[in-house]
């Protein structure tokens, strides 16, 4: 299947509005996150996030991203609290990146670019199912988690394993017993606004949770990342990078966090 959307000069984000015209929209993702312009909200609740390891399902190349993809046919690995009401399901996590360790977060702080970012993507249950929720203006809710340079992290390296098994576009393996909480940050101070998808169709359904603190991955777990290909079994070799949507215009939107600055 060729996806006519991708990261390159000719079908980037900046063309992305071309085919998607939401991408112009009023509440676009990724945003610069302002701290100082952030509004503390004491009613927001602290999350909470119930991940079962036996729902990790695979992961998978999709040609944008790697993903891991999690059973979600009942409430074994939810998302609750926070500034969403009712429950949520995980349905996939995946991570967008830099071709150098300088740039590779949607998001930014105060301008800062992070060299990855960690997106936890879950549907509100309130709904059949993901892609009825998809479109919904409180459909999704997306935890974001910054990556940045520091010490090997032995919960990446189980993903980073698995990546000779799905290097090029389209392939997929079993991924079993995963727990995704190993990724979170020890404190689950976050931001929230509302927002949209990141990669087309860009819907405009997504209450996005943006973690303060970041976890560490080490430069060469992060070289690792960038051994993967958007390209498929007998393409040309086009290796995997740069694939995030720079901030969009904030347009009006309230950001607020949980902590107080």
């Amino acid at each position: 299947m060729s996806h006519s959307w991708g990261y390159g000069a000719s079908n980037g984000p900046a063309k992305w509005a071309d085919k998607f015209p939401i991408a112009n929209g009023r509440r676009q993702s990724p945003i610069n996150i302002v701290p100082s312009a952030a509004s503390y909200d004491k009613g927001l609740k602290p999350l909470k996030l119930q991940y079962d390891p036996k729902t990790c399902l695979e992961i998978l190349n999709n040609g944008h991203s790697f993903q891991v993809t999690f059973v979600d046919d009942n409430d074994s690995s939810t998302l609750k609290g926070g500034p969403i009401s009712g429950t949520y399901r995980l349905k996939q996590f995946h991570f967008h990146w830099g071709s150098t360790d300088g740039a590779g977060s949607e998001h930014t702080v105060d301008g800062k670019k992070y060299p990855a970012e960690l997106h936890l993507v879950h549907w509100n249950t309130k709904y059949a199912s993901f892609s009825e929720a998809a479109n919904k203006p409180d459909g999704l809710a997306v935890v974001g988690v910054f990556l940045t340079i520091g010490s090997d992290n032995p919960n990446l390296q189980k993903l980073i394993d698995a990546f000779s098994a799905i290097r090029t576009k389209g392939k997929q393996t079993s991924f079993a017993d995963f727990n995704p909480a190993t990724l979170l940050p020890s404190s689950l101070h976050y931001w929230t606004y509302d927002g949209s998808l990141t990669t087309p169709p860009l819907l405009e359904s997504v209450t996005w949770i943006v973690c303060k603190e970041p976890i560490s991955i080490s430069s060469a777990q992060m070289a690792r990342f960038r051994d993967l290909l958007f390209s498929g079994d007998g393409e040309a070799e086009c290796c995997m990078a740069d694939n995030y949507r720079p901030p969009q215009p904030i347009k009006g939107r309230s950001v607020r966090a949980s902590f107080q600055q």
